[in-house]
């Protein structure tokens, strides 16, 4: 899937994370991650960002992540959101079908 434009999804509330993506003309995935339990749950949180941006076909993007204490399908659901915003696609879609 490719990326067009900016764009974002999600919030800085507790237990939520905002996803900005950006475009990248350079190849592969850049993932800047800001969270207050990055020690601990770090790796976590951008392995599960870059598996679902493998599964969508996102190949050249800028992640900026804000996390403050999300869940993993939390930032599934955050990264699946920003990346259809980025991409253009306002189809509505039948979200079970997403790993």
């Amino acid at each position: 899937m490719e990326i067009i434009k900016s764009s974002m999804a999600g919030t800085v509330e507790s237990s939520d994370i905002l996803i900005m993506l950006e475009p990248k003309e350079e190849s592969g995935i850049e993932i800047q991650l800001q969270s207050s339990v990055e020690k601990q749950f770090g790796r976590q949180i951008k392995k599960v960002i870059l598996e679902t941006l493998v599964k969508l076909g996102v190949q050249n993007v800028k992640i900026i992540a804000t996390d403050k204490g999300a869940l993993d399908c939390t930032i599934k659901a955050r990264v699946q959101s920003a990346v259809f915003r980025a991409a253009g696609i306002k189809e509505n879609f039948d979200w079970e079908v997403i790993d």
